[in-house]
């Protein structure tokens, strides 16, 4: 059968009233996401208990890595707008994860810093950094693509996708987890890899189910031969090992990384309004103005929403009775909380939007962007209420659990929205790019997550009076930002033009 023909067999066929592509894409990220999220449960441990890092020296690299998996997805972004595609995109960034997975696993050695060992395991670090900057923004780019830009699946879609990222976020750790502390650090690292793998073998398997979506924008151009003798598809792929090599390099000396951020940053910030201002008309100028307002929102809300891993946990372990039908729970344990009401209420967001669009009632994407500060705010605040009640007590884990809820809401208000309303606004020559920034502010929000947690001086004098100053502080103001966010957003949608889009992605004349 002709590729054409495969693709209208399977054009009809859907799902829960959805492509059968979503479903791949599902299950694609959830590994991919299963892996990240195992890796990232052990690392920390990983660098102090194998190769005997100081706790300042291990802090330091694991930020270095987690700035960097949000980063490169802005060059992974733009390699797939102007020449890969982002199905060819998503499959080089499977093989460069799962090649770094399993390189950690089979470098582990002996305990201590061999240099050896130690330079295997940079360069596994560099290759998944590398892998995720191919995979994480152009699998999104690749839901979005599913469907016209005036479909209003799009953003119930990208709610369903999100339940896979966060199925993979609450298994990761628990499978990884569980073996390389029980059997051994190779163990639990190898799992990622075959995650990723799995992931891999699925996307390959299922290619029909795309309809063709994430394709080269010029498959003849990408077969042309370079300079160097190989054509324009494998130098991007040789560029991208040289590019792990690279990070190889740079990624032991951390603490240099978070001025590359900054700089980085503005510099991305600043070519796209250049490419905005330059090259588009008013109805897509005003739709990428509109972009980079909600994605000035991104670092704040990360900022917050990433207290999570780090001051949340440590309050959590010092400073909250933790003690269930008899068994004192392991503070690390409330790390998978998030994603399981992520699994549990995405479903419920996907129908709730539905129907309020079917009765006209869906608030906007920038009004959405407003009630998840608001949510996330109001969790912080409700946490520092139940401290309060309890006062010189232990704070009632009840109270740990509504404040995991209420940020679940926020964030289910925020990033699979976000994701949607980055596909739907950008135009098609800068989608992947614009995505890639979106991942860019989330690091940025990583890095205001760390200011902020060390704002709270983390209690280590048992007095929580500083960390319940700081969340009433940035609760309120989380509240307020959404409460401004929610009075402009009729301006801000208006500056989305939404009427003006067709079913082809085209503005109506």
């Amino acid at each position: 059968m002709a590729t054409s023909d495969m693709v209208t067999a399977q054009a009809g066929k859907t799902w829960l009233g959805h492509p059968r592509g979503l479903f791949l894409l599902f299950f694609a990220e959830m590994w991919e996401r299963f892996s990240y999220y195992g890796m990232r449960a052990i690392l920390i441990f990983y660098l102090t208990k194998h190769f005997l890092f100081g706790e300042d020296r291990a802090y330091l690299l694991y930020g270095a890595y987690t700035s960097l998996v949000y980063i490169t997805p802005v060059i992974g972004g733009y390699l797939a707008d102007r020449f890969l595609g982002p199905r060819k995109a998503v499959m080089a960034g499977g093989i460069f994860i799962a090649i770094g997975h399993f390189l950690i696993a089979i470098t582990e050695g002996p305990g201590g810093q061999h240099p050896f060992y130690l330079n295997g395991f940079y360069l596994a670090l560099a290759s998944i950094i590398v892998g995720t900057g191919f995979l994480k923004a152009n699998i999104s780019v690749l839901v979005g693509e599913l469907y016209p830009r005036d479909d209003h699946r799009r953003d119930p879609a990208f709610s369903i996708f999100y339940m896979g990222i966060n199925m993979g976020g609450m298994l990761g750790p628990i499978v990884c987890g569980l073996l390389g502390e029980l059997w051994g650090w190779s163990w639990g690292f190898g799992a990622a890899g075959v995650g990723m793998l799995l992931g891999l073998v699925m996307f390959v398997w299922l290619r029909p189910w795309l309809l063709g979506k994430g394709e080269p924008p010029a498959p003849q151009q990408l077969r042309q031969r370079t300079a160097a003798g190989l054509t324009q598809e494998w130098t991007i792929y040789v560029g991208a090992a040289l590019g792990v090599v690279a990070i190889w390099l740079v990624i032991r000396y951390a603490e240099l990384l978070g001025y590359a951020l900054l700089g980085f940053s503005a510099l991305t910030v600043i070519y796209i309004l250049w490419r905005t201002l330059g090259t588009l008309g008013r109805i897509d100028r005003d739709r990428m103005f509109a972009a980079l307002f909600l994605i000035a929102l991104n670092p704040l809300f990360w900022g917050l929403f990433e207290q999570t891993g780090s001051s949340l946990n440590i309050f959590t372990d010092r400073n909250v009775d933790r003690v269930m039908l008899g068994w004192e729970v392991p503070a690390s344990l409330f790390q998978s909380v998030n994603s399981v009401f992520i699994i549990l209420l995405a479903p419920l967001f996907a129908w709730l939007w539905t129907i309020l669009d079917q009765r006209r009632l869906e608030p906007s994407s920038p009004a959405k962007f407003g009630i998840g500060l608001i949510l996330c705010g109001a969790g912080f605040l409700i946490l520092v209420a139940g401290a309060a009640m309890a006062g010189e007590n232990l704070t009632p884990v009840l109270f740990v659990f509504l404040i995991y809820l209420f940020h679940t809401m926020a964030e289910l208000c925020f990033s699979p929205v976000g994701l949607s309303a980055m596909t739907r606004l950008s135009v098609s020559s800068m989608v992947g790019l614009v995505m890639g920034t979106w991942f860019l502010a989330m690091a940025a929000g990583n890095f205001i997550a760390g200011l902020i947690a060390r704002a709270t001086g983390s209690g280590e004098s048992g007095d929580v009076t500083q960390v319940l100053d700081v969340y009433t502080k940035i609760g309120w103001f989380a509240v307020i930002v959404g409460g401004v966010v929610l009075l402009v957003s009729p301006f801000v949608t208006r500056m989305m033009h939404l009427d003006t889009i067709s079913s082809n992605g085209e503005d109506q004349a």
